[in-house]
């Protein structure tokens, strides 16, 4: 799908001697813009209503997707049972969620994704 970029070209005119004129035209180009594809998968049908809020300005998608971030993070090795994750300190992350580590391998938190496991034997 092309869109239609619009851009003015104003110009003085002077009718008479005492005069002066502003002249507007417009010049139309098309482009066709190039649809990213985000970690959802989500990718617009091009006659969707929903870009209608990109006319005139490309849709940026930032590369950096949070759950690729996350995966890149290493999990935390635990001594304890129960470990809680609060995402951060106070306002800067989420309610504090417990999370059991008695079974192997590593268990994610339910809000952020931070990954926790058991270091040591179990009894």
């Amino acid at each position: 799908m092309s869109r239609i970029t619009l851009s003015k070209l104003c110009h003085n005119v002077r009718i008479n001697q005492s005069r002066l004129v502003t002249l507007c035209t417009r010049n139309a180009s098309t482009s066709t813009p190039q649809d990213q594809e985000t970690h959802t998968g989500q990718k617009f049908d091009p006659k969707d209503y929903r870009l209608a809020r990109f006319v005139d300005r490309p849709k940026n998608v930032n590369p950096n997707f949070s759950i690729k971030l996350i995966e890149e993070a290493p999990p935390k090795s635990c001594n304890d049972r129960v470990v809680f994750c609060d995402g951060g300190s106070g306002p800067e992350g989420h309610p504090r969620v417990y999370i059991n580590l008695d079974k192997p391998g590593n268990h994610s938190c339910g809000y952020c994704g931070l990954r926790f496991y058991k270091d040591g034997h179990h009894h």
